[in-house]
């Protein structure tokens, strides 16, 4: 393919693409709207469809007869790794972890057993984040942003001949 064939590279940072989302909430084109509708209904959805399941798992508790002490901590267990994973989750979308630091690669893997258990958490943080945004939006907008801020700055300092900036500098010396 030659030079004039190839399609012109956008010059300047690009967005980061969003799960379900893709870059459409840069200019919240493209069916953001439709797309946000959707994300919260199907987790929503999700969530109730995972809470069932956990009450055919109680129920099969039940079954089984096991003591009230185990079927209270069984429920206590659920609510406190749904409380924990739903914290985390919405965290991530305000807050980026950097997984390939040490601190915070071995905390990731402790929580995601708890995330795992903790699911219904974790769909409930997607739909009420949701209905605000796309989750991770504001994280992705504020480092966008930055990134473009930044970049506008290193090419307003770079426009222009070097030549003529240096013969305007030694004018103005005199």
């Amino acid at each position: 393919m030659s030079d004039a064939q190839q399609p012109e590279r956008p010059q300047g940072p690009q967005p980061e693409p969003i799960r379900f989302f893709g870059t459409t909430w840069v200019d919240h084109d493209g069916n953001y709207a439709l797309r946000r509708a959707a994300v919260a209904a199907g987790s929503l959805l999700a969530a109730a469809a995972g809470a069932v399941v956990l009450r055919f798992a109680y129920q099969g508790l039940a079954i089984a007869a096991v003591s009230g002490f185990v079927s209270m901590l069984v429920i206590v267990m659920f609510a406190a790794c749904s409380a924990m994973a739903f914290r985390r989750a919405w965290d991530g979308f305000t807050r980026r972890r950097d997984p390939g630091s040490g601190a915070d690669a071995s905390a990731e893997r402790s929580m995601q057993s708890i995330r795992m258990i903790g699911f219904i958490g974790v769909l409930l943080a997607w739909f009420f984040r949701s209905l605000v945004e796309a989750p991770g939006e504001k994280l992705h907008r504020a480092e966008y942003e930055r990134e473009r801020e930044l970049h506008e700055r290193r090419r307003a300092t770079r426009a222009g001949n070097p030549a003529a900036r240096d013969a305007g500098r030694k004018r103005k010396r005199r």
